[in-house]
């Protein structure tokens, strides 16, 4: 095994987090901010309902 400088770890691991794509955290972040607004609405559109 072989040993590796940190400085050459992190820009190994820099370089395969650029070769990844978007990434699970962007995607993670993307329905999480889609869920709330799809949640707000949700609950905000039967304040314009009067039921009497």
């Amino acid at each position: 095994m072989e040993h590796h400088p940190s400085s050459a770890w992190l820009a190994e691991a820099a370089s395969a987090a650029e070769r990844q794509g978007p990434g699970m955290l962007r995607i993670v972040l993307i329905v999480m901010i889609v869920g709330c607004v799809l949640t707000g609405w949700f609950l905000l559109r039967g304040y314009g309902r009067k039921d009497d």
